[in-house]
């Protein structure tokens, strides 16, 4: 009887435990993606004698090529050869198509109830489907490799429980970033964040995800959500296997945030941290050079949507440039069929190859000294898409199309509500 954290962890034992237990626990995948995968396999040689060189499980490991994808530089072709060996040698097949976190649940292999270890700090973004996801160093996930197990202490929980209408132009994005500035970037060291509400209920798969995902920005372990019949609906044909549907039994959350959705504004987080949020409409004068829709974080089906929708027949203002890299190729099709990309193409922007592109200031998008981008990404600490002096804001994907137009950060609900008077 806890949390949902406690229910999965007790659930994977067969025994009750609770927040602040230290446990070892087998895991049911591990992943690592290009970057983070040289350290990786460091930490596993090292361990790996004693399993005759081999990982636990090769069909429960996992690497996913998405952060420099395809080679930028020599240096990062010559990293992905060095991962493609060991890989080759594990019999491990090495997932390219789009980023891991989006790739992973489309694979099937993010289920209720399963804990998932990741190299990467986003695999919160798991919890969206009932799993404890979580994102650990490379020297842990080496072990894991080598073991299949980890060791955690069982996280407290705070709850986020979400309510009210959702008004026009405001988004899943937008309540994430409130939900970062009531918490702060450490208001949640080492909790799980488990949201519940009506609002997380009627939400779509798509959008769940984008709240687990920014769980971590406030420096989660986990950002948690039972499965439900959304979540069924959304795994039938992506697995065949059997799984639980956990909630949490008469919890004890060491803190309860209630959040009312129907007056909310859209939000943008200004730099040089997520949670210095402002209303869109008050920061409407700053200049934008770049705007980026794609990411972990927003860049599935429904968020090209909202954009497409925003920008058909419409061209991207003269004075910046506009970057669209869908989450993974299943997307990426989907969006092709239904005519999103040529909509983006024809507007001016830059379509690119799925992964994590500017994101994480690589390729694809890097910004020059002083300039400013408006991104659908999850973070906007300084440097992190090129130049330390240049500035990263972050909103919706309506605000971010919406700001495609005019040149400057713009309130969605300036174009929507215009398109669709009362």
């Amino acid at each position: 009887m806890g949390t949902l954290a406690e229910e999965i962890f007790s659930y994977k034992l067969g025994r009750p435990v609770h927040a602040g237990d230290t446990v070892v626990v087998d895991v049911d995948h591990v992943m690592s993606h290009d970057t983070t995968t040289p350290l990786a396999i460091k930490a596993f040689r090292k361990l790996a004698k004693q399993n005759g060189g081999r990982v636990f499980d090769q069909k429960r490991s996992h690497i996913v090529f998405d952060h420099i994808i395809p080679a930028a530089t020599i240096a990062a072709a010559t990293l992905h050869r060095e991962v493609r060996s060991f890989a080759q040698e594990q019999e491990i097949p090495i997932l390219q198509e789009g980023i891991c976190h989006q790739v992973m649940p489309e694979k099937g292999f993010v289920l209720p109830g399963s804990i998932i270890v990741g190299a990467d700090s986003h695999s919160c973004t798991y919890g969206a489907f009932g799993a404890f996801g979580t994102g650990m160093g490379s020297t842990d996930i080496g072990v894991a490799y080598a073991t299949g197990r980890s060791w955690f202490r069982v996280p407290e929980t705070i709850n986020v429980h979400i309510t009210g209408t959702l008004p026009p132009g405001v988004f899943a994005k937008d309540i994430s970033l409130e939900i970062v500035r009531r918490l702060g970037v450490d208001g949640a060291n080492y909790r799980a964040i488990e949201y519940t509400g009506e609002v997380i209920e009627g939400f779509s798969m798509s959008e769940r995800m984008t709240f687990s995902n920014m769980a971590i920005e406030m420096g989660g372990k986990a950002g948690l959500i039972a499965a439900d019949a959304t979540t069924q609906e959304w795994l039938r044909g992506r697995t065949d296997k059997e799984y639980p549907l956990l909630r949490a039994q008469n919890p004890r959350y060491e803190q309860v945030i209630e959040i009312d959705v129907t007056n909310m504004k859209p939000l943008v987080a200004c730099p040089p941290d997520v949670n210095i949020v402002h209303p869109a409409e008050e920061v409407e004068n700053v200049k934008i050079d770049q705007v980026f829709l794609g990411t972990c974080t927003n860049g599935r089906l429904d968020d090209l949507e909202i954009a497409a929708n925003i920008l058909r027949g419409r061209t991207i203002s003269p004075d910046l440039r506009m970057v669209v890299i869908p989450a993974s190729r299943e997307i990426y099709l989907e969006a092709m069929r239904r005519g999103y990309l040529e909509i983006f193409a024809q507007a001016g922007a830059s379509v690119g190859t799925p992964g994590c592109g500017p994101c994480i200031g690589r390729h694809f998008g890097v910004l020059a000294p002083g300039e400013r981008a408006l991104t659908t990404m999850n973070r906007n600490f300084t440097g992190r898409m090129g130049d330390p002096t240049a500035e990263i804001y972050l909103g919706s994907p309506a605000t971010v199309a919406a700001t495609a137009l005019t040149g400057h950060i713009t309130d969605p609900r300036s174009v929507l509500l215009a398109e669709n008077p009362a």
